[in-house]
């Protein structure tokens, strides 16, 4: 894939970019760029793949609520100066989209901490906005349906959204991040692996 372009729209919305060619070294990074901080998580499985919990741990205090669910968890996480998710989907045009069930993950991207890092495998580039919302509707959502057993049309068949009204629903709320929140630093690391949903 072709990052150049890619690289140079987000970085004319404000964003700044890195791009690793592996998990690893995406992981390396972080490890190396985050000591002595108060990091929350968002829920993600790419970075439940990277084993980047764990990774940071070690100089860090980090909060997800993937470890401890809780709705306290994730208040503590809110509370963070940095903030470390994935994103449903992003566009080659530079916008990010993430879908949410309790709007805690896209309240921080947001607002609120110093820095947010977004980590989006390849497999999560699309070529335009409205193809990036397809995406977290109709690929990344019903798998993450699944992944918690939720019970809602989208899991049970895991090939598309279903537009339901299931109280189990994950789709409550759409974030578009058109250019980078002011005050906030914010970097996407492209990684050139499929990564996650």
């Amino acid at each position: 894939m072709e990052y150049t372009v890619i690289r140079q729209n987000f970085e004319k919305h404000g964003f700044t970019t890195q791009l690793f060619s592996t998990q690893e070294e995406a992981c390396d990074y972080l490890v190396e760029t985050l000591k002595n901080q108060t990091i929350g998580f968002g829920g993600s499985v790419t970075l439940l793949e990277m084993g980047l919990f764990e990774a940071l741990q070690q100089n860090n205090a980090v909060v997800w609520h993937n470890k401890v669910p809780s709705r306290d968890v994730r208040h503590l996480a809110n509370c963070a100066n940095i903030y470390i998710t994935s994103a449903n989907a992003v566009s080659e045009t530079g916008q990010i989209v993430n879908i949410d069930g309790t709007g805690n993950r896209v309240a921080m991207t947001a607002f609120g901490p110093e820095t947010c890092y977004y980590v989006v495998g390849k497999n999560k580039i699309t070529p335009n906005l409205e193809d990036a919302i397809y995406r977290s509707r109709n690929v990344a959502a019903p798998q993450n349906a699944r992944r918690i057993n939720a019970k809602t049309p989208c899991a049970q068949n895991a090939d598309k959204c279903y537009d339901c009204s299931s109280p189990e629903r994950i789709c409550r709320i759409t974030a578009v991040i058109d250019r980078a929140p002011m005050g906030m630093k914010c970097e996407i690391i492209f990684v050139d692996q499929e990564l996650g949903f």
